[in-house]
């Protein structure tokens, strides 16, 4: 093969390769897609981090906390179908939170479960910290709720390096 021909072969797979690591970027949680059943995503993915009840169907929650950054809530119809896979994880979501309104099974049946609960002198319940990212910056979301449960206020913080402010 001529010098020219091998260099066109070669970037043509380097291409490829690239485009297949691209698609790999994407947790497979993610790519499922509306119509997929659920024993099957439960049989490609596992057992969910929290399975939820909806009016209209079942919530699977796949949580990649404590390491990772996202939470996909995956949506079924009473048939079992998928019709809406979302991350959640992401400062928009928390902000959504009715404040007052929202229990900790509300918080829970969203997100998953925290990545940390904690107790500060200045507020009488507990505190579950979320770890998302915003944009390519680690922040944490901190929803407090009260003693009976409540979701009274939730704040933003950075995420120090090397997870600092999460250590004991």
């Amino acid at each position: 093969m001529k010098p020219r021909a091998l260099r066109a072969l070669w970037g043509g797979g380097v291409l490829a390769l690239a485009a297949q690591l691209a698609g790999c970027a994407l947790p497979l949680v993610a790519r499922e897609q509306p119509g997929a059943l659920r024993a099957e995503v439960v049989a490609r993915h596992g057992p969910p981090t929290a399975v939820v009840a909806l009016p209209s169907g079942e919530r699977l929650v796949y949580s990649e906390l404590p390491s990772g950054f996202a939470a996909y809530n995956l949506d079924f119809d009473p048939s079992g179908r998928l019709v809406r896979n979302e991350q959640v994880l992401t400062q928009t979501h928390f902000e959504r939170i009715p404040l007052g309104v929202w229990t900790a099974a509300e918080v829970r049946g969203t997100f998953g479960p925290p990545l940390r609960v904690e107790q500060v002198a200045r507020f009488d319940g507990d505190i579950w910290t979320y770890r998302f990212r915003q944009n390519s910056d680690p922040r944490l979301a901190h929803v407090h709720l009260d003693r009976q449960g409540v979701v009274r206020q939730v704040l933003f913080t950075d995420e120090l390096p090397h997870g600092d402010n999460l250590r004991d």
